[in-house]
């Protein structure tokens, strides 16, 4: 089984390639952002906590998000791998993947990481706002604060999975279908 990390900034692309990368790797993708959503839509107390941190631009506690991910890996059949967008956020959550995975002799196959500048974050946060109508990215100090919090949080995890030789980085800058061909050509070698 392969388990794969898709990793970038917020507005980066990542659910945008990820569709391309599922179909043709045969991979589920797991998106931590798409299975909370689906909580607060459905009502769920987890929901109603995750809509407020969310709302505020804040990380949903680790146990929560890492409970969802490991029943997604223990449930879903028929795959080739896993695609995670959205998780691990944190060096802790990278480390209880690994311990997640290692309980069943698997490990992270790799890191595709998605790069792009600050400037074109908050641009095309602004215009999925617009797009899919998501309350979460249309005010500009969410936009801020997810940008804070990815670069003070989520980014650390570059020399994590550096030192694990386990990361790779594609140019975001382009057309879609530029970038999918750059992430094609990097999955093709694992």
């Amino acid at each position: 089984m392969k388990y794969f990390i898709l990793f970038g900034p917020p507005g980066a692309g990542k659910g945008t390639q990820a569709s391309a990368m599922v179909e043709q790797f045969n991979l589920k993708h797991i998106s931590t952002g798409a299975l909370l959503r689906e909580e607060i839509a459905a009502g769920t107390e987890l929901g109603l906590k995750a809509k407020a941190l969310i709302d505020a631009g804040s990380l949903v506690p680790d146990e929560v998000v890492e409970g969802m991910i490991e029943s997604q890996f223990k449930t879903v059949k028929g795959v080739n791998g896993f695609l995670l967008d959205g998780f691990p956020r944190t060096i802790a959550q990278a480390e209880a993947l690994d311990k997640m995975l290692a309980k069943s002799s698997e490990q992270v196959t790799g890191v595709v990481s998605i790069m792009i500048p600050d400037a074109m974050i908050m641009e095309r946060i602004k215009h999925r706002a617009t797009i899919e109508g998501r309350a979460d990215d249309a005010k500009e100090e969410t936009i801020n604060n997810r940008i804070k919090t990815y670069h003070d949080k989520t980014e650390p995890l570059v020399g994590f999975y550096q030192a694990a030789g386990k990361y790779n980085e594609i140019d975001g800058v382009g057309t879609i279908e530029e970038v999918r061909d750059r992430i094609a050509a990097l999955m093709q070698r694992f």
